[in-house]
């Protein structure tokens, strides 16, 4: 099943006979084992990388560090789960090191993102500080490479 999982994280789009051909499995196996690895929450679902320059210019992406205070009886986990529920939350990873939560969200423009953690998530209870970082541009995600552009031909990028 890690080969499958692989291929999946590679090219989700995959047939179930073109990933039986590259296993050396039928196509009903090949389905089999997607739909047990589904059902056992192993897989959690599927999603699209786009590169954003193409797709929306305007979409904004930050990663936001949080410094918080754990709650008694279950750490960090109220937090992260109060924060996961905001439509602009993309992911909450919990963190070692110098703060305790990063954040991946989404919005619109600078401002929406900047409102976004002095309105919502600033005001958390237990949130002690924040520091926001805007990604300004993507190469590579989910091991899928986004920029490709061809090196100029004078040999200066």
């Amino acid at each position: 099943m890690n080969d499958i999982i692989r291929i999946l994280q590679q090219n989700a789009r995959v047939t179930n006979e073109e990933l039986g051909a590259m296993l050396g499995i039928s196509a009903d196996e090949a389905a089999k084992q997607i739909k047990e690895l589904e059902d056992n929450g192993i897989i959690k679902g599927y999603s699209v990388i786009l590169d954003d320059e193409l797709y929306d210019k305007s979409t904004v992406y930050a990663t936001i560090e949080l410094k918080v205070t754990p709650q008694r009886d279950c750490g960090f986990d109220d937090i992260a789960k109060t924060i996961m529920m905001y439509d602009e939350v993309e992911s909450v990873s919990l963190m070692s090191g110098a703060y305790d939560l990063a954040v991946e969200v989404k919005g619109n423009n600078l401002k929406d993102v900047a409102l976004f953690v002095s309105e919502r998530l600033s005001t958390i209870d237990g949130v002690l500080s924040t520091a926001t970082h805007f990604i300004l541009k993507k190469y590579k995600e989910k091991g899928i490479f986004i920029d490709r552009e061809e090196p100029d031909e004078r040999g200066l990028c």
